[in-house]
């Protein structure tokens, strides 16, 4: 370990805090696309949005990832909370946002949904994954959202 992360490791552990690994919502975007790619593989395109969901889920467990399906997620407005305003189809390693499409191309508004999905959540990265797109590489999205 170079000696400036190892500096930085000492002063996270005395001030009683976890060293946060910087790229780790990239590893685990990556495995999450892997998931996906797999999962297309076997099932194919055609089907609704939730059945990929479920596979992935699992496909998810199998690769040991820990994530929530269906994540209720609130919202204000002037001063009201807005229970279950959205819903996140996945929250994986709770930081990473997959959202599941199954339409013939993707659109902006997805990509804008997806983003609100990342402020109310206050998460970094999200996945915009759309099953119906062959190869499914060709419909992955990857937004940010610079908090």
């Amino acid at each position: 370990m170079p000696a400036r992360e190892a500096g930085e490791a000492l002063l996270a552990a005395d001030r009683g805090t976890a060293m946060v690994e910087p790229c780790a919502e990239n590893e685990i975007s990556a495995q999450i696309i892997g998931a996906a790619i797999e999962v297309q593989r076997h099932l194919g395109v055609g089907l609704v949005e939730s059945a990929y969901e479920i596979a992935l889920s699992h496909e998810l467990t199998l690769m040991g990832l820990g994530h929530e399906r269906q994540l209720p997620l609130a919202a204000s407005y002037k001063g009201i909370l807005l229970q279950d305003a959205y819903r996140l189809d996945l929250l994986v390693e709770d930081k990473v946002v997959v959202e599941l499409k199954t339409v013939e191309r993707l659109h902006m508004i997805h990509e804008a949904q997806l983003l609100t999905y990342l402020r109310f959540s206050q998460k970094r990265l999200g996945l915009l994954v759309n099953f119906h797109a062959m190869p499914l590489k060709s419909g992955i999205r990857r937004v940010v959202n610079s908090l």
